[in-house]
């Protein structure tokens, strides 16, 4: 006997589907944000010259990328709210949250930093040595000559992982937080209606990061062009 598929619960779901598909849209764009700023700090210190430095932002890469992010996502869980909680009391509204944009944030710094790191030794050292001589310091170099270069060539693996995010984003489930996914499997199970809301959700996923994938080639094929 063949399953019989109803889809005329999704109209009505649709406002509580939005509402979740935008809770996955902040947590993409804070990771995002803070993963780049913080995984470009990591990148430097890596390559610096200082030890300490470079032992802090190794060991930190190599811990978060050597974890499943779902224990991640269940770490943060457990210690930001009691953090949280003693920094601000109760100004925080959604604890969930706010640990799911720590964890992520963090998480995906390493593999920012990663991708970061490659970017700027893809740059010629001659051009950090000619910038020293023209009087630059090591951190004007790197601001002015470098990173603008690197971030030019990594743009197509930033936005890469920027998709491979949005679809992790899915796993904050595991802490009860009612994102896109999280929100689609409630209302499927609350209509009795879970493998249409699972199929239809899917198809918005795979929507959007296809359709982010092919401008990602596209901007990836005038980048080469341009060289």
């Amino acid at each position: 006997m063949g399953y019989d598929f109803d889809w005329s619960s999704i109209p009505g779901a649709l406002p509580f589907l939005w509402h979740g598909a935008v809770i996955t849209l902040e947590i993409t764009a804070i990771a995002i944000l803070v993963g780049i700023a913080w995984g470009t700090l990591l990148a430097i210190m890596r390559l610096s010259p200082n030890r300490a430095l470079s032992w802090f932002a190794a060991s930190y890469v190599n811990l978060f990328r050597s974890l499943p992010l779902l224990m991640v996502i269940l770490w943060f869980f457990l210690i930001v709210p009691a953090v949280l909680r003693n920094l601000f009391g109760g100004a925080i509204s959604d604890i969930r949250l706010a640990s799911a944009f720590v964890a992520f944030a963090l998480f995906e710094a390493a593999y920012y930093s990663e991708i970061i790191r490659a970017g700027i030794q893809s740059i010629s050292s001659g051009q950090i040595s000619a910038s020293l001589a023209l009087g630059l310091s090591y951190g004007q170099s790197m601001r002015l000559v470098i990173l603008p270069q690197a971030f030019r060539n990594m743009v197509p693996l930033l936005l890469t992982q920027a998709i491979i995010l949005f679809q992790d984003t899915s796993l904050v489930y595991v802490i009860g937080l009612s994102d896109f996914f999280g929100t689609a499997y409630r209302v499927g199970d609350r209509d009795g209606r879970i493998v249409e809301l699972l199929l239809f959700a899917g198809a918005v996923y795979f929507v959007i990061c296809y359709g982010a994938s092919w401008l990602v080639r596209l901007l990836q094929s005038r980048i080469t062009i341009v060289r």
